[in-house]
Formats: structure tokens, C-alpha cells, sequence
């Protein structure tokens, strides 16, 4: 059974306030794409990985995010399209030998080994695994001039990865395509099939960096990590 990684890495950085798109800005000195590649690389039941990137980038990340780290399961690198979904098509197209595939946030670093493993045994079950973070706060809808409380525990903030038989999420992306529909996130295409999804609940690490302070964050995060597995205790 060959289970695939697809790292999407498509964005500009336009929140992050800088003209390097956010994914090769250094996160703790390492890039924060090869950090989240370092993720997929280390773990056992990848078999290899596809990432996508900004046309014209592609020699750009190989030589400075992948050769230098030796990331040996990086099998291409593939140019993008104009969105998220199209670029998650492309990189498909590059995994059609997988039996299974994780669909991953380029810039979400901290994901961890247990998560990635816990959507693929969800997904080899069900089809179809998406890792969510879990609500804490009360959440309110606006209804005209009145407000609603939606049950929190119905609800569900969707992470990456996403993780799918292979031969599913193609048929989703491909029926998207046809019917000319976007969505933002994998998932959604599936659920557009009436395929049951699976939600694996994610750890609080697994952040999106997007902004400054996202960025001030995973670096807090680094640091406490690194610091659990020396043992020694943070402040």
C-alpha cells in the first residue's frame, strides 16, 4: 500500500507583511516549508512527497528548501495553479500510484507524527479522515437583528492534513472541475460527493502560520518543544 504526501505551497505572503512568500521565510533558522516537509519525511508510512509551489519556483525550493535537508522522499515539485484547488489537483495528478494521500498546509510546521498517522488509519477505514481542532469558545451566528448560539460541539475548526483514498479525492477534484465549483478546503469536494468524512481531532500545535504572531508563536512552540525533549523545563 504506497500513501502519499501532498504539501501545498502556493501562497504570497501577503498578511505576513513581506515580499518573500511566507513559506520560505527561516523558522528558527529553518525554513518553514522544509520544517513541515521534515514532518512527512520522518514519518513511517509516507512513501514519498509532491509539493506544489508558485510557477517558476520549483529549482528555487528544491535547491533551498529540499537538496540541503536531504528530504529523499520529495519524489517532484510542481508548479501550482491559480488556487489552492488547483494547485492540490496537480499535485494529484503527480500521486496517482498512491493507495492513500495526505493533503497538508505548507505552513502548517508543527503538525505531528501522531496526527498525520491518525488520519491515515481513519482514512484507510472510512475513505476519507480531515484533522480538526476543537472549540472552546461560545459560538454566535447573526440571524438579522438577532443572535443565535450554535452548539459548540457541533462544531469543528478544519486543519490540515486531510487524508483520502486516492481514487476518492480525484474523482472529487475532478467532478469540482467539471461543475466549475471552488471550495476551500479538500474536504469539501467530498462532501459534495455525500462520502462520509471521519474527524481526528488535532493537538493545539498543529497552527496555520499566516501572520506575525503566528510566526511569534511557532517559535514559542519550537522552543518549548525542543526544550520537553532535552528535559529541561521552560519558564
Amino acid at each position: 500500500m504506497i500513501r502519499a504526501a501532498i504539501v501545498t505551497a502556493g501562497g504570497v505572503g501577503t498578511r505576513m507583511g513581506c515580499t518573500m512568500p511566507k513559506q520560505y521565510l527561516g523558522l528558527n533558522g529553518i525554513p518553514i516549508l522544509t520544517r513541515t516537509l521534515m514532518a512527512f519525511e520522518r514519518h513511517a508510512l509516507i512513501d514519498f512527497i509532491v509539493v506544489t509551489v508558485p510557477s517558476g519556483d520549483e529549482g528555487f525550493c528544491m535547491d533551498g528548501m529540499v537538496k540541503p535537508f536531504n528530504l529523499n522522499k520529495v519524489r517532484t515539485i510542481v508548479a501550482g495553479g491559480r488556487t489552492r484547488q488547483e494547485s492540490v489537483y496537480e499535485g494529484l495528478k503527480e500521486a496517482r500510484d498512491s493507495y492513500l494521500v495526505a493533503i497538508h498546509d505548507g505552513v502548517r510546521p508543527l503538525v505531528s507524527a501522531e496526527t498525520i498517522s491518525k488520519t491515515f488509519r481513519a482514512a484507510e477505514s472510512v475513505g476519507a479522515a480531515l484533522a480538526c481542532g476543537s472549540i472552546r469558545e461560545t459560538v454566535k451566528r447573526k440571524v438579522g437583528e438577532m443572535l443565535e448560539t450554535i452548539p459548540r460541539s457541533d462544531m469543528w475548526l478544519a486543519h490540515t492534513p486531510q487524508t483520502f483514498h486516492t481514487d476518492l479525492i480525484l474523482k472529487a477534484h475532478s467532478k469540482a472541475l467539471e461543475d466549475r465549483f471552488e471550495a476551500t478546503d479538500d474536504a469539501a469536494l467530498v462532501e459534495r460527493l455525500g462520502h462520509p468524512i471521519e474527524i481526528v481531532e488535532d493537538d493545539d500545535d498543529n497552527i496555520k502560520i499566516t501572520t506575525p504572531r503566528d510566526m511569534e508563536l511557532a517559535t514559542m512552540l519550537l522552543h518549548r518543544n525542543s526544550a520537553r525533549d532535552s528535559g529541561c523545563s521552560t519558564p
